[in-house]
């Protein structure tokens, strides 16, 4: 993922994906990638309990096999659980028998009917089929937290740059992103709901 939205030539790529919500409706999905993790996800609910929201956790398999404590914490708390496979593979990497069988692993402890690849791309076929048993969750927004040549700062400007009704909008609850979003998810949140957005969750 290099860009902050996903061009219209992606999004026809997975056209039944969800991309972006009702655009009628001045709402926002948060989403977070890559948990659940000690150093990260029980900061990212406890920012979540402060505002009173609720978001959607695509997790990786063996990373509940690691910490299922928080695992369970994110569940008892109230949020939406999705599927992000079990070693957070790349589908282009994979068979497409191998990486199907990658989701159904993670899926038999995430019990979801939520699914989102891996760095945002999976072969056709992988789609296709994934499509029979999940719903496909992609992204209108990407903050880039992940990236070490984006700062908290840059975080913050591109959720205030490019959210709008109904974004789908992805933050990683991982390593790579921590200190970013001590500041930035916060700061991200008070603005959103300053703009007179409400928080969902999937149906």
């Amino acid at each position: 993922m290099i860009i902050e939205q996903p061009s219209i030539f992606l999004r026809w790529i997975y056209p039944r994906a969800l991309w972006r919500m009702n655009r009628h409706e001045k709402a926002v999905y948060l989403t977070f990638d890559d948990g659940p993790i000690p150093e990260a996800t029980p900061f990212v609910l406890d920012i979540l309990d402060h505002f009173q929201i609720k978001a959607t956790f695509f997790m990786v398999g063996d990373n509940v096999r690691k910490h299922p404590d928080i695992f369970r914490m994110v569940v008892e708390r109230g949020h939406r659980i999705g599927n992000h496979t079990y070693n957070h593979i790349g589908g282009f990497k994979y068979l497409s028998k191998n990486y199907l069988a990658n989701a159904d692993k993670a899926n038999e402890t995430l019990h979801t009917d939520l699914f989102r690849p891996p760095h945002g791309w999976m072969r056709w076929i992988q789609y296709l089929l994934l499509r029979k048993k999940y719903r496909i969750v992609m992204w209108d927004l990407v903050t880039r937290d992940y990236s070490k040549r984006v700062t908290a700062e840059d975080v913050f400007h591109n959720v205030k740059k490019y959210t709008r009704n109904g974004s789908i909008i992805t933050f990683h609850d991982s390593l790579k992103s921590i200190e970013k979003l001590r500041t930035a998810l916060p700061q991200s949140i008070q603005w959103l709901k300053e703009q007179g957005y409400t928080f969902k969750t999937f149906d």
